[in-house]
């Protein structure tokens, strides 16, 4: 009888071992006082001694980075792309008041490129960092035939913790709010699937063809990473009294901001009240693509929103500057009658 082994199927739990002893360096550089256990084990361990809370909630949130994945592939160049990953995660989470404890990841390729992963997890690290958690744990997985060759998956999960009374739901939005809008790195993780037929179908650009609006190559911009907000949030939230949150993600202002507003209160945004990145331009040109559509898919140069108190707001924009975020004010909450919509586009 022929004698068959893993590593001739496509697995080889080699170089899985291999990959934890060439991340431990890194991922250690995330940890801080609430981790309890090195990477290696069946799990992750957090201590929540960490917190002096009266009445801690956790908030956790899992997400993915889409089909931007295929323009790593693309352009050959992973070590941005987990960034994205942390910043779609963590950035959801603040939304609540939360502060990010710890991180964790799930990889998934047809064959494990050690150079690749490490790039990918060097990613992961640095925006675990820039969001002050720690990297606990993860999964490397190789599963040769349900891949193609150069193809990976990932997916993030985040824990962070709030106090009870201080969790931000929106329920204290009321008619008069100003609505500040948080500027976007560029397109951050949404809309890539239409972003790769304009790109890569029509235009038929390569990694390294140069975008004029955009002073670099396609690669370039379309791998700027996402913006990660906590630690700007969280110190605006520790000085202001903020009513209500929006991470603008899959679904653009058109969809993100109507999530948190009472049934009571309708947003009204001034297009052209902040500055849009030339991507977005680019691609509405090249791409036809229609004003409404550009606000449902896209963050179209906001990446995140804060609704406030009128009388505080200049205040608010002024901290954020001063903290490198370039703020704008871009609309109000308006009353909403019981058929209209929750959003409506309106130039001042």
């Amino acid at each position: 009888m022929i004698r068959s082994h893993y590593k001739e199927a496509g697995v080889d739990l080699h170089k899985a071992n291999e990959l934890v002893n060439r991340i431990q360096p890194l991922v250690r550089k995330t940890f801080h006082g609430g981790v309890i256990t090195d990477i290696g084990g069946f799990g992750g361990l957090y201590s929540l001694n960490c917190t002096d809370m009266d009445s801690p909630v956790l908030v956790s949130s899992t997400d993915g980075v889409g089909t931007k994945l295929k323009i790593a592939s693309w352009a050959n160049c992973h070590d941005t792309i987990g960034i994205d990953l942390v910043a779609m995660c963590v950035n959801d989470i603040i939304v609540q008041g939360a502060r990010p404890l710890f991180f964790l990841d799930y990889l998934a390729m047809a064959a494990m490129d050690l150079d690749i992963v490490e790039q990918i997890i060097s990613g992961i690290v640095a925006g675990c960092k820039e969001a002050n958690c720690a990297l606990i744990g993860g999964e490397t997985a190789e599963m040769p035939g349900f891949y193609g060759e150069n193809e990976y998956d990932m997916a993030g999960f985040t824990v962070g913790i709030v106090e009870n009374a201080e969790i931000i739901d929106g329920s204290t939005i009321h008619v008069g709010d100003q609505i500040i809008g948080l500027a976007s790195s560029g397109l951050h993780s949404n809309g890539y699937s239409l972003v790769r037929r304009i790109v890569m179908e029509q235009l038929r650009l390569q990694p390294d063809s140069l975008i004029p609006e955009c002073g670099r190559s396609a690669g370039e911009e379309l791998l700027e990473p996402t913006r990660i907000y906590v630690e700007p949030v969280l110190k605006t939230i520790r000085q202001f009294r903020i009513a209500g949150m929006a991470h603008i993600t899959g679904g653009g202002l058109h969809d993100n901001i109507p999530r948190i507003l009472p049934r009571t209160c309708q947003a009204i945004i001034h297009p052209g009240s902040w500055k849009t990145p030339p991507i977005f331009s680019f691609l509405q040109e090249h791409g036809n693509i229609s004003d409404e559509e550009m606000y449902h898919v896209f963050n179209n140069g906001i990446g995140y929103v804060l609704i406030v108190d009128p009388k505080a707001a200049q205040d608010i924009i002024d901290f954020l500057g001063a903290a490198g975020e370039q703020a704008y004010r871009i609309g109000k909450i308006a009353p909403r009658d019981r058929e209209a919509p929750a959003i409506r586009f309106l130039a001042q």
